[in-house]
């Protein structure tokens, strides 16, 4: 039994090229995006846009004053991108550059991301129209026998 053991460890097994690795990536505004699906069908229309943006504005807006400055956008995004410097960023939003976002400034520019999302053009971001597949080629070895950073 010993000498079966060594043998099945001596025996190479057969080499199989490996499948490159691939890596899902979601922008935060698609994570935003998603959880404006207000009635849970695993997809993002317009009008759940809309709506979706018109809630996290207010929730910001708090002082009902119709447009956010730059450091309330950034709780914007913090609260609803996960992070202050997630795109888009105010200076994409602030589309008149009085250094406030309206309401209807941030509506047109998730709109633009929607339009960009909707790969098929149906009306609706699905939760795999915000996924991006990224493949990872295999680094080539150093020929000099050192490691690539």
């Amino acid at each position: 039994m010993l000498l079966t053991l060594l043998l099945q460890a001596a025996t190479p097994i057969p080499s199989v090229p490996a499948q490159p690795p691939a890596t899902l990536v979601v922008e935060p505004v698609t994570m935003a995006i998603a959880t404006f699906d207000s009635d849970g069908d695993g997809r993002t229309s317009r009008a759940e846009l809309s709506a979706g943006v018109v809630r996290s504005f207010a929730a910001i807006d708090t002082t009902h004053s119709g447009s956010l400055g730059y450091i309330a956008f950034a709780d914007w995004a913090t609260r609803w991108l996960g992070d202050p410097n997630a795109l888009p960023s105010p200076f994409e939003v602030d589309t008149d550059g009085d250094n406030r976002i309206t309401l209807a400034e941030l509506q047109a520019a998730m709109a633009r991301v929607f339009a960009r999302l909707d790969v098929d053009k149906d009306g609706f971001v699905t939760r795999k129209e915000c996924l991006t597949i990224r493949s990872m080629a295999p680094r080539a070895p150093d020929p000099r026998g050192k490691r690539k950073r």
